[in-house]
């Protein structure tokens, strides 16, 4: 008798000691392989919407116009070979987040789009405009007025908390056929070299993710939003079980951005150029295995240099997360907010360090003078800027770049021959060092342009009459 009740006593401890988390097993029996995820889809499924885009694409009309011979019969005036613009039409999903009417969708499914409209589940139609675009992080937030209704909305889930295996469901409408459920796992988590936004961390589960799946959500079996899906991985267009997603704690720092109302998204700057470890790195700084983001330049400025960060230690930790890689680094830092402070643990030489880290958003060093260009040149429709960290920042360039660059093209000539982030070298031989300098090579009126830019590292060269 004694046994026996020393035994529950022991079972009864060992229960009260087992830690509070969400238990994850196999299914057990017949029972349990014949659950359904009805319940979890009927949660999230009404706060995923279609999203529709029209857009204008210049098309140049074929070359047999420009021989004289087909000009006689159809007229000298000019205007055969000439860009002309047709609707092209596109399809993606979104993600209800607010029950107000906000939606977060992909960047590449709203990009230069002239209409958008949003068809909800129940099949009502609202015209949506646009209150951000994130092309670093692929994202866009939308918002319908609903005159006061509220709609179901997801809530985020921390997508820290998943771990390779979890069951998950991707919404979407793929190919246009109508909302569809599939259903997969989690395969990897921080993947790094996709290749679609600048913070290269992402989800990826084998749920099928296909064309038109853009925008539309990843949501765990509590019908929370882990991700929004954005791309996949296929030679022929189609899913073949390698889907990614951004997770859903990014999602929500450009949704916090968006409803903050100037339509700009706010990050924290670093100041840092980063390099991942290799193994040749890892054996040259006497580190067992390659990891971490080695500091190969920093900023004066930085907050890294002023938590006494230097170059060449290596950033291994952030508020608790090991860090593997640059990308991964980066995107820690994106999803804190301006004004906190975050615990950076680092490696220099043989001994590991812990600073705490304020996140500080990037200095406007340069006034920007910025300015859109509307005299009839070249540059009409061009938006240009003085760099500084704050606007290397919002373009994607180092922090230390100086000059005059392109921060918006927009529906003028000047879409013909620039793109964003171009720096505007020179004009008609003058040095273009400031947004003034411009402002005087377009005043002169010139017959003629010589042009350079500043691309990708090249310099490039356009001459116009």
């Amino acid at each position: 008798m004694l046994r026996i009740f020393t035994a529950i006593l022991f079972c009864m401890l060992a229960a009260s000691a087992a830690p509070a988390q969400t238990a994850r097993q196999v299914p057990q029996s017949r029972m349990e392989i014949t659950l359904s995820y009805a319940p979890v889809v009927k949660r999230a499924a009404p706060a995923v919407v279609n999203v529709y885009a029209k857009t204008l694409v210049a098309q140049r009309e074929t070359d047999m116009f420009a021989d004289p011979f087909f000009r006689r019969f159809f007229g000298n005036d000019g205007s055969f070979g000439r860009p002309r613009e047709r609707v092209k039409n596109s399809l993606g999903s979104g993600v209800i987040v607010d029950p107000s009417g906000v939606i977060v969708t992909n960047n590449h499914v709203v990009a230069g789009a002239t209409e958008l409209r949003v068809v909800l589940p129940d099949k009502r139609e609202f015209e949506a405009r646009i209150l951000l675009t994130d092309e670093r992080t692929d994202l866009a937030v939308l918002k319908i007025d609903m005159k006061g209704e509220r709609l179901p909305a997801l809530p985020f889930a921390n997508s820290d908390d998943l771990e390779v295996g979890d069951l998950v469901l991707a919404i979407g409408n793929p190919f246009g056929v109508g909302q569809t459920v599939t259903s997969g796992i989690v395969s990897a988590l921080a993947r790094t070299r996709v290749g679609v936004t600048d913070y290269q961390f992402f989800i990826q589960t084998d749920a099928a993710i296909n064309p038109g799946n853009s925008g539309g959500a990843l949501v765990n079996m509590r019908g929370e939003l882990v991700g929004i899906n954005t791309a996949i991985f296929s030679k022929s267009g189609g899913s073949v079980g390698i889907g990614f997603s951004i997770p859903s704690n990014m999602v929500q720092t450009v949704v916090e951005s968006a409803e903050s109302g100037d339509g700009r998204i706010h990050r924290p700057w670093l100041g840092v150029q980063l390099q991942d470890v290799t193994s040749d790195i890892a054996d040259s700084l006497g580190l067992a295995r390659p990891e971490g983001a080695l500091i190969a330049k920093l900023h004066p400025q930085s907050p890294l240099a002023a938590a006494g960060l230097k170059r060449g230690d290596v950033l291994i930790g952030f508020e608790g997360h090991a860090i593997e890689s640059a990308q991964e680094f980066g995107f820690r830092v994106g999803t804190a907010k301006i004004g906190e402070s975050r615990i950076v643990e680092f490696r220099r030489g043989d001994k590991d360090f812990e600073a705490r880290l304020k996140m500080v958003a990037a200095p406007e060093t340069t006034p920007r003078d910025e300015w859109t260009v509307k005299v009839d040149s070249p540059f009409a429709g061009l938006t240009v800027a003085n760099l500084s960290p704050a606007v290397a920042e919002e373009v994607g360039m180092a922090a230390e770049a100086e000059g005059v660059v392109v921060t918006d093209v927009g529906n003028g000539p000047a879409q013909r021959f620039f793109k964003k982030g171009d720096m505007l070298l020179f004009v008609n031989r003058s040095e273009i060092t400031k947004v003034q300098d411009l402002r005087d090579a377009v005043a002169a009126g010139p017959s003629s342009w010589s042009i350079g830019i500043g691309r990708d590292g090249k310099q490039l060269n356009i001459r116009l009459r």
